[in-house]
């Protein structure tokens, strides 16, 4: 079938070969896990257990708060050493619970569900709810909140993202390589959720073996096919997954679901599975651990609360001298300044830069050559956006769109003045989302 893409974009450097081809393998268990409160878009939970209490592996221990928000669940069986504030990947100390694992793993699971495309809509959304799930590619939005959409927009097509078009990551990849029929399974669950008995799975042309993974188990699934796309960054983009596929356009300002599109990550889709036929909630991820100043890079099942320290040994250490540990892509990812800091639901990779990779230089003015407008996937004018940000113009910027601004960093990318638009746009995005809130 043709690959198809969207305007716009970029051909960074994927640096995917040293990793791609490591299969999957278990993380070993640390000596003390940090489940945090805060992992995902939307209230933090309440932690239901106190320090003393033993918990089993699947148990809750952290109830939502709210509609948009997610339960957490221990990792471990073990003892609660603390309940207490915990470096956290944002920078910050938030609420935590650290528990010392026993080595039993005994389990506190959900009844697994036999044949759930015979069952009500409504009971599989309330597990996915019951199970902590969220979205898996990054975005960490609780999926039966996604799975919930209103009456007056109906979905008529659902599209899998299995693109990982982030340099340097293989864990959707893999996963789709090692586990498609467990992937498929998900899928359908999700599809049928929706009302609908059929899918797109959408995979970039660099992972053959993936794509024909998913197409031969394709086969078991009527209605479901993958459509291959062309490699470009940030094809996985939910907005130009849609307009690659489809030629549909999501409205400024609003969400796939206004053009009948839902996106779901494949993770995301294998945790589904788990948590319908097997009762597991949203307790492991593969991640993948990766870098020039990485030992031995591995695509690992991790416990979630594990350390990126830990990972980091069970990779050999550090291979060079580092000058940014990122979770998540070089594109979009997150340098950390701790790391003692735990596996969050959301982070599917940690990126390991060794110093002389890492720029440090300053940047000049912007020279309007017109390159981060032709980059950028949005259709929006990053300079003129930056330009404004860097001067405290919030209104201004909010005026241009920069509601619209994916942050997919294209615009940085391929600025020769080396200028850091996407932290001046992100900046100015906070500025505008605090000012609304306050409204």
């Amino acid at each position: 079938m043709r690959s198809v893409t969207f305007p716009g974009g970029i051909h960074p450097d994927y640096e995917k070969e040293p990793v791609a081809s490591r299969t999957i393998r278990e993380s070993t268990v640390p000596e003390r896990i940090v489940i945090q409160m805060t992992q995902h878009v939307g209230a933090p939970c309440r932690p239901l257990v106190k320090k003393g209490d033993k918990v089993k592996m699947g148990q809750l221990v952290g109830e939502a708060a709210g509609f948009v928000s997610a339960p957490v669940h221990s990792s471990v069986s073990g003892r609660v050493i603390s309940v207490d504030r915990a470096p956290h990947p944002l920078g910050m100390e938030l609420p935590s619970i650290i528990v010392e694992p026993d080595g039993e793993d005994e389990r506190e699971f959900m009844e697994p569900i036999e044949n759930p495309l015979d069952e009500d809509p409504k009971i599989l959304k309330e597990r996915v709810k019951d199970a902590g799930l969220v979205g898996m590619g990054g975005a960490a939005f609780p999926t039966h909140v996604k799975l919930s959409p209103p009456p007056d927009k109906p979905i008529d097509t659902v599209l899998f993202n299995g693109t990982e078009c982030e340099p340097y990551l293989t864990a959707d990849d893999r996963v789709m390589r090692e586990m498609p029929n467990r992937v498929l399974k998900g899928m359908q669950i999700a599809a049928y959720i929706l009302g609908l008995r059929e899918g797109v799975v959408c995979i970039e042309t660099n992972k053959p073996e993936a794509i024909e993974a998913i197409s031969k188990e394709c086969e078991s699934f009527p209605g479901f096919r993958v459509q291959p796309l062309e490699v470009k960054y940030p094809q996985g983009g939910e907005k130009q997954l849609i307009q690659a596929v489809f030629g549909r356009e999501v409205p400024a300002g609003g969400l796939p679901m206004d053009c009948g599109v839902m996106v779901f990550n494949v993770n995301t889709c294998g945790a589904i599975c788990d948590a319908v036929y097997e009762g597991r909630p949203l307790i492991t991820r593969i991640t993948t651990v990766t870098g020039h100043g990485v030992q031995t890079p591995a695509n690992l099942r991790v416990r979630l609360g594990t350390s990126i320290s830990h990972l980091l040994d069970q990779c050999g250490g550090f291979s060079r001298e580092p000058g940014k540990v990122i979770l998540g892509g070089p594109m979009m990812g997150v340098a950390i300044h701790d790391l003692s800091v735990p596996v969050l639901k959301s982070v599917g990779g940690v990126l390991v830069q060794p110093r002389d990779e890492v720029l440090d230089q300053g940047y000049g003015p912007c020279i309007r050559c017109g390159n981060c407008v032709r980059a950028c996937p949005m259709r929006l004018i990053p300079n003129e956006l930056g330009n404004y940000a860097e001067k405290r113009l919030w209104e201004e910027a909010e005026d241009r769109d920069l509601m619209d601004c994916m942050e997919c960093g294209c615009c940085t990318y391929v600025c020769p003045a080396f200028r850091p638009l996407i932290h001046f746009i992100r900046t100015a995005r906070a500025k505008v989302h605090e000012k609304r809130s306050k409204k």
